[in-house]
């Protein structure tokens, strides 16, 4: 019984510390206003898109930013933003049926003119669809003194006294060869034949690529890479980029970036409405044109001046 007669005391006393707790936070400074913040828009997320794209005579993966260089019906090239990247898909038809694969991938490679062409080794590969075997070479070069290397693969369909052969490859610079040997030799070989004509007869690389496991493994690993990479590269190319869009958007948008004296991580963008901002320790902020007065006059709080911030 003696609970019972307590709990509406307590009630009376839980209500009215909530009703002085508000009748504080409502409290503000003579002479001054309250202000909110702005919000910031979130950061663009980095793109991690493999896409399945269509020219005349093949289905190709294209990863995101990255473009078509020659698409033709013996031929398809994909270029890097940057130009340090590509990956390369020549074929033909009625090839002799005991051509030595290295010789053709060397003859291939030629194509794109590099200096000191080496190819290592071979070893067995995975042939992509429409092919009987492959093998794989890792390569090296230089374009204008600077060193390149990557992998091509060779795919083989013998035909009666004749053969397919195709090569797709993944090349770069060499200092950027480390990231994109997970994924770029995997996208390369995403290429299907849509046209009969290709390689110069029925083409034999038909595939459904968006259902293939070759193109979700590819996607997968071209996703965690680009994850990798969006705070070391992209943030660091766009570090710059970055100040010159703040300090525009502050210009256009009527704004100023303000830090905050009790959280020395913390920075607000505020409206020019006032030229001096306050802000207690509970994160209130309030502004003034008045640059005489002082918050903490008068008052129990702990007012603060913010300081404008560079972008």
């Amino acid at each position: 019984m003696r609970s019972n007669r307590l709990f509406p005391c307590l009630v009376v006393a839980l209500a009215a510390l909530s009703a002085a707790s508000a009748s504080a936070a409502q409290a503000l400074p003579r002479g001054f206003t309250q202000v909110k913040p702005l919000a910031r828009a979130p950061a663009p997320s980095p793109g991690t898109t493999l896409q399945l794209a269509n020219g005349q005579f093949f289905t190709y993966a294209l990863p995101q930013g990255w473009r078509v260089g020659e698409d033709g019906q013996f031929a398809l090239t994909l270029m890097a933003p940057d130009s340090k990247a590509l990956t390369v898909m020549v074929g033909n038809a009625g090839v002799p049926i005991n051509y030595p694969p290295a010789q053709y991938v060397y003859e291939r490679l030629m194509a794109i003119r590099p200096q000191n062409l080496q190819l290592g080794p071979p070893r067995p590969a995975q042939p992509i669809a429409g092919f009987a075997r492959a093998m794989e070479f890792p390569v090296s070069y230089s374009v204008n003194g600077v060193p390149c290397q990557g992998l091509a693969t060779v795919h083989i369909a013998p035909a009666y006294d004749t053969a397919v052969m195709a090569v797709t490859a993944a090349l770069s610079e060499a200092r950027q060869w480390s990231g994109y040997s997970t994924w770029l030799p995997l996208v390369a070989a995403q290429v299907s034949a849509r046209n009969g004509a290709a390689f110069g007869m029925r083409g034999v690389m038909q595939q459904n690529l968006q259902n293939s496991t070759a193109y979700a493994r590819a996607a997968t690993e071209y996703r965690e890479w680009s994850r990798k990479n969006w705070q070391g590269v992209t943030d660091q190319r766009n570090e710059s980029n970055d100040r010159n869009n703040q300090q525009f958007r502050e210009t256009l948008g009527n704004v100023q970036t303000y830090g905050n004296p009790h959280d020395s991580r913390a920075a607000v963008e505020l409206p020019n409405t006032w030229q001096h901002y306050w802000v207690n320790a509970q994160g209130t902020i309030v502004g003034t044109n008045d640059q005489g007065i002082d918050p903490n006059a008068g008052s129990t709080g702990d007012w603060r001046r913010m300081p404008k911030r560079a972008p």
